[in-house]
């Protein structure tokens, strides 16, 4: 039930988090303009605008309500995951994408969300005894089931933020460690299984090894992590400015979405980067501060499922243009565009809000 906003739950609402994930979203609608036009960003403000009216929704509906039907967002989310599989839109040679009228819908987005959600439930469901070979079994089947649909559209960038999203949330939980060693080994001999499938797409393949070797495809990915370097080192410490036509705009493909950090990088310098890392700094702080404040195991949980996937995007979408992460689709969180990416991102914050609104008894 979607209520009015209490005085005194607003005094609990924690508002430079959402002037935070403004800033960020009004930084990256301007990168977006300096990397491609005007087009563009128009699309890129409608959905930030349709995901702060749907973030005030959830906010206004206590987290208690929305736990009770995360299993019925879960499967939907999975339904959606397999209708993708057979009948989404195929861009470059990957099938990812559901189109609906002029809208493209990535569900892969919002599995993440559904993973998070549920692994928090289900863990608040067994009191935490993630230890308890049950238990982790069920777990690790409800974690599976998107991720396994994921790797199949094929989508690289996704399954990884997935991975370390349950490995983030598995740790927080007590699991023991060598059960986490054991999860790594499998995943190396599952790599290394898919590696020699049809599985791994040859794109999976040239990204890797052009992290490890970018002469062995000179001409391809390794031709296109050469320029975004080239276009980061070009900004020096300051950037060049709001200067429209640069290098980056004529030579960096994907500039708007995977690179868009190439594209700061030219424009802002070294300081600007610096800038935009404090920023994610304070955004992690604040929701690390709500889930050690939580007054439950599920909005705890749903924190570290949170801080899990943004650190982690962060880090590898930052990291691969600067040669020392594989290149991986991984947009980075409220800057990059893409309307699917935006909306998830911000549902995952108007949760994470309202659960800090909602951490302590407030009687009225």
């Amino acid at each position: 039930m979607i209520s009015r906003l209490n005085l005194k739950l607003l005094k609990e609402l924690d508002f430079r988090i959402i002037i935070i994930s403004i800033v960020l979203s009004t930084f990256g609608v301007l990168n977006i303009y300096l990397a491609t036009g005007i087009s563009d960003v128009i699309k890129q403000v409608a959905w930030i605008i349709i995901s702060l009216f749907i973030s005030y929704l959830l906010i206004r509906i206590d987290y208690i309500l929305i736990k009770n039907v995360v299993p019925i967002f879960y499967w939907i989310t999975v339904a959606s995951l397999i209708f993708t599989k057979y009948f989404g839109v195929i861009v470059n040679g990957a099938r990812r994408w559901v189109r609906i009228g002029p809208l493209s819908i990535q569900p892969a987005e919002f599995a993440k969300l559904a993973i998070i959600l549920m692994i928090a439930k289900k863990l608040e469901d067994i009191d935490g005894n993630i230890n308890n070979l049950k238990n982790f079994l069920i777990l690790s089947i409800y974690a599976g089931i998107p991720m396994f649909l994921i790797v199949k559209q094929p989508n690289m960038g996704l399954t990884m933020i997935c991975f370390f999203i349950v490995l983030g949330m598995f740790f927080v939980s007590g699991l023991d460690i060598k059960v986490i060693l054991g999860g790594f080994i499998t995943i190396i001999t599952f790599v290394a299984v898919v590696w020699n499938s049809s599985i791994m797409q040859n794109h999976w393949r040239a990204r890797l090894l052009s992290f490890i070797n970018p002469e062995s495809d000179s001409l391809g990915i390794g031709l296109q992590l050469k320029q975004a370097m080239i276009g980061v080192g070009s900004g020096g410490l300051y950037g060049k400015g709001l200067v429209k036509d640069s290098y980056v705009a004529e030579f960096v493909p994907e500039r708007q979405t995977d690179f868009i950090y190439v594209v700061i990088g030219e424009h802002w310098g070294v300081i600007g980067g610096i800038i935009l890392l404090v920023l994610y700094g304070i955004l992690i702080y604040k929701v690390i501060t709500i889930g050690k404040t939580s007054k439950d195991i599920f909005g705890r949980m749903v924190c570290i499922g949170f801080i899990s996937s943004w650190i982690f995007s962060i880090l590898q979408n930052i990291g691969m243009t600067l040669g020392i992460m594989p290149i991986s689709g991984i947009p980075l969180p409220f800057i990059s565009y893409g309307g699917s990416s935006v909306l998830a991102n911000y549902m995952a914050l108007s949760i994470v809000i309202n659960i800090g609104m909602r951490r302590k008894k407030i009687n009225f």
